[in-house]
C-alpha cells in the first residue's frame, strides 16, 4: 500500500498530540496516512504495554488512518544506528509516502529528538541504490525511495513552527483521539501516578497551544512543524 503521508512517533499518542488534528484532515481530504509507533511505550509510569497497544489502536480508528504498525525498539534506549535505520528505512520503502511526519527535533523526552534525528537519517538513507532491504517473509527486494519532506511536530517544548496548518474543523477529533489514550492521560479517578502529562492542565496546554497558534494566522486552531529545508509555495496566495 502506498500511502500519502507516514507519521512516525517515538512512543504511542506522540502523533496524536503532535499532529492529530493534521492527520485527521488529511484523511478527510482523501489522503492514505499511516502511523509508525516506534516503542510500545513500555517504559511509561502509568499503564502497560499491552494497554497502550489497544489505546493505540482505538486513536487510530478515531483518527481513521489506514494502517498503523510499531517497531517494538526499546522504550527510553533505542539509538540512532544502522540496526535502527534500516528497520525505519524498512518501513519507508514499504509504504513510500510522499511526506514523513515525525518527533520534535528537540523536547523535554529523550526519545523525541532521538526518534526525530534517526527517522530523518533513514528517510535520506532510504533513497540510496545500494542499500538492501527486504520486510521478513518476502524474498522480493524493495525498491529505493525517498520522501519529497520530512517534517517535524511539536511536543512539550514550545520550538517556533516554519509553518502552521488550519485544523479548525479537526481539532474535537484530535481531541478524541488523544483521550482514546485513557491510562496517560487526565482522569480524576485514575489511582496512577501523576506524570507531567497526566494533569488536566496538560490537556488543556493542547487545545490552548493550537488555538493560539490559530490566532497568530487568523484562524481558529492551528498546528505547528519545523522543516528540515527552505519552503516553497507555488504563488503567493497559496499562504493564507
Amino acid at each position: 500500500m502506498k500511502l500519502d503521508l507516514l507519521v512516525f512517533g517515538a512512543h504511542p499518542d506522540d502523533a496524536e498530540l503532535g499532529a492529530g488534528a493534521t492527520i485527521a484532515k488529511e484523511v478527510a481530504q482523501g489522503k492514505k496516512v499511516g502511523i509508525i509507533d516506534l516503542t510500545r511505550g513500555e517504559l511509561g509510569t502509568r499503564g502497560t504495554a499491552e494497554i497502550r497497544d489497544k489505546e493505540a489502536i482505538r486513536a487510530a480508528e478515531v483518527l481513521g488512518v489506514q494502517v498503523r504498525e510499531n517497531l517494538e525498539f526499546a522504550d527510553g534506549f533505542f539509538v540512532n544506528d544502522k540496526a535502527h535505520q534500516m528497520e525505519v528505512i524498512k518501513m519507508v520503502r514499504k509504504y513510500r509516502p510522499e511526506i514523513v511526519l515525525c518527533n520534535a527535533v528537540s523536547d523535554r523526552h529523550i526519545d523525541h529528538a532521538r526518534g526525530a534525528a534517526l527517522v530523518s537519517d533513514a528517510c535520506f538513507l532510504s533513497g540510496l541504490v545500494k542499500i538492501d532491504t527486504k520486510m521478513e517473509g518476502d524474498d522480493l527486494w524493495q525498491e529505493p525511495w525517498r520522501p519529497k519532506s520530512v517534517y517535524h511536530y511539536i511536543q512539550w517544548k514550545n520550538l517556533e513552527p516554519d509553518f502552521v496548518v488550519d485544523v479548525s474543523d479537526y481539532i474535537e477529533k484530535k481531541t478524541e483521539a488523544i483521550l482514546a489514550y485513557s491510562s496517560q492521560f487526565y482522569d480524576p479517578n485514575s489511582e496512577e501516578p501523576e506524570t507531567p502529562i497526566s494533569s488536566k492542565n496538560f490537556i488543556e496546554s493542547v487545545n490552548y497551544r493550537a488555538r493560539d497558534l490559530g490566532r497568530l494566522v487568523g484562524v481558529e486552531y492551528a498546528e505547528g512543524f519545523t522543516a528540515e529545508r527552505l519552503l516553497a509555495v507555488t504563488q503567493l496566495d497559496d499562504l493564507l
